[in-house]
Order: structure tokens, then sequence, then C-alpha cells
């Protein structure tokens, strides 16, 4: 007899070595100095580590944030852009999964997003 843990196959906890990045997406709030961050992994047996970075178009780093052996696999968090006094521009979101190094990650994905001029 086969019992089933898992209604949606896909879900079934996968070992560190098929584990990704599976969707990542900003959104930046009205207040224009915070960004809302989704990121979702494949379900994973061991815990992996994150590392988000922002960066403004001319490579300024702006926000940064370590997550360690993170134990969801739907993430959301809320990154502050700092050191700038209007965030109007274009920007690079930068997810990195890895588990003992960095370098190089285990999967890693960029995405871009804007912050539009205050409005009057």
């Amino acid at each position: 007899m086969e019992i089933n843990l898992f209604n949606d196959p896909s879900q079934v906890p996968q070992p560190r070595h098929k584990l990704k990045i599976e969707s990542f997406r900003a959104s930046p709030y009205a207040d224009r100095f915070r960004v809302k961050v989704n990121l979702s992994l494949t379900p994973f047996q061991e815990r992996p580590n994150l590392v988000i970075t922002a960066r403004r178009s001319d490579g300024l780093l702006v926000s940064d944030l370590d997550i360690i052996a993170t134990m969801h696999f739907h993430n959301e968090f809320t990154m502050h852009i700092r050191g700038l006094d209007d965030p109007t521009g274009e920007y690079t979101l930068r997810a990195e999964l890895y588990y003992e190094t960095r370098n190089p990650p285990q999967d890693a994905l960029e995405i871009n997003f804007r912050i539009l001029p205050e409005e009057n």
C-alpha cells in the first residue's frame, strides 16, 4: 500500500542539489523607500541560505538582506532603500541561494524594478 503525504507532487521536498529559486518579484511601496520582495523556492529537505541585494542602475548598493537557513518555501520581505534623498530610478534586485559557500551560489536570479518620481 502506498501512502501519499503530498497532494501536489511539485510540493515534495527535494534534496539540496535540486533546489532553485522558483519565482522572484519586487513591488515598491507607495512611500518609494521600501520594496516588497516575494521569493519562492523549490520545496527543500535541507534549509538553504539566501542573500538579496538591491543596486541602483549605477551599481550603488542601496539595500541587502541575509537569510540564514530559511524555514519557508515562500518568502516575503520588506527591503529599505538606504542612503538616498530621492529613490527615483532603475534598480536591480539579485537573489542568491547557497549552502556552504556563495562562490559560486547554487542558484541566482536577477530582476529589475523601477521607482517612479513622487506625484505632486
